[in-house]
């Protein structure tokens, strides 16, 4: 499971995608006219905010487990990181497969997250102040006890992500651009790939948050670039060390990065539920607030954003409806 590789197949997708539709069903693809009035463009909403975990994360999450279990079936556990959906993910597959689960947390995560990862039988760690140090934690924990370390980034993971973007892509025709948030990658990644393999055009266009810029600096060095913090309520692309083949994928494949500020990603929020009454978390917005951000240049065109997750607490859901933007420390 160690191997890197900067490409799938058509093939291989194919295949991932079934595993994926024997657990769930296809999410919708809608065009909703109160976002095209307000964005000036035919906006396609990808609701990923519809699966079984309520992240796009799972179908990764499924994939890579089914290949692990044929791979090591006498495997005795499983460690992760992650923020949220990538630990719910990871979760919910485990469980389908009988296999333990511990999962690192930073410090403060989402008390409704955890409990999320905790409801599907994983047992739940916090430590570090953030994803990052969570992450280094969990793959020592990993190292020292002989368990399986599940990076937040695969190609395996991106297999079974990529049925979302075959799903909108054969589902609309000629998008002229889609825009999506970047955490770890695996999401823009598959955008990519299914691109370049059904012969699009479309622009891919990723977004990073302006207090979690490492993607997107990285975009702009062409190398991979690390940030001291990640300082964003979005917790999905709330990272500081990009991984390589994710800037190689992401120098090659996307058009651009857009950054958007914590108000625009708490505005974008508002108008999901005020526009679709559809709920997104922060990450999930992200795509929104860049297209609103970009609506001059994307006039009168055709254009998907991936809302990715709506896993928001209720705390913070209802301080965003009441106007407000939340603070990081």
């Amino acid at each position: 499971m160690a191997e890197s590789r900067t490409s799938v197949t058509l093939e291989e997708l194919e295949r991932a995608s079934a595993l994926v539709y024997r657990v769930m069903v296809p999410t919708p693809q809608y065009a909703w006219p109160k976002l095209r009035n307000r964005a000036g463009c035919t906006v396609w909403v990808k609701h990923e905010n519809h699966t079984p975990t309520g992240a796009f994360k799972v179908r990764g999450g499924l994939v890579y487990m089914e290949r692990l279990t044929r791979s090591q079936p006498r495997i005795a556990g499983i460690v992760s990181a992650t923020r949220g959906n990538h630990g719910q993910s990871i979760s919910f597959a485990a469980a389908r497969a009988g296999i333990p689960a511990t999962i690192y947390v930073p410090y403060g995560n989402s008390p409704d997250q955890n409990a999320s990862m905790g409801s599907f039988g994983a047992r739940v760690i916090e430590f570090g102040k953030d994803f990052d140090e969570a992450k280094h934690e969990a793959q020592r924990v990993a190292d020292a006890e002989n368990l399986h370390f599940v990076p937040s980034f695969h190609w395996h993971l991106v297999a079974g992500v990529a049925s979302y973007a075959l799903e909108l892509f054969r589902a609309v025709e000629k998008l002229d651009a889609v825009y999506v948030g970047v955490g770890m990658g695996s999401g823009i990644c598959a955008l990519i790939a299914v691109r370049d393999l059904l012969g699009l055009k479309t622009e891919i266009i990723g977004v990073s948050a302006v207090n979690a810029p490492a993607t997107a600096l990285s975009f702009e060095a062409g190398k991979p670039v690390t940030t001291p913090t990640a300082r964003t309520f979005a917790d999905g692309i709330a990272t500081r060390e990009p991984v390589a083949d994710v800037v190689e994928t992401i120098c090659r494949g996307a058009a651009r990065f857009v950054k958007v500020s914590e108000d625009e990603m708490a505005e974008a929020v508002r108008v999901y539920y005020d526009d679709t009454h559809q709920v997104a978390e922060g990450a999930g917005a992200a795509p929104l607030g860049a297209l609103l951000q970009e609506r001059g240049r994307m006039a009168h065109k055709n254009v998907g954003v991936i809302l990715s997750g709506g896993n928001i607490e209720r705390a913070r859901f209802s301080q965003v409806l009441a106007g407000r933007t939340p603070q990081m420390g």
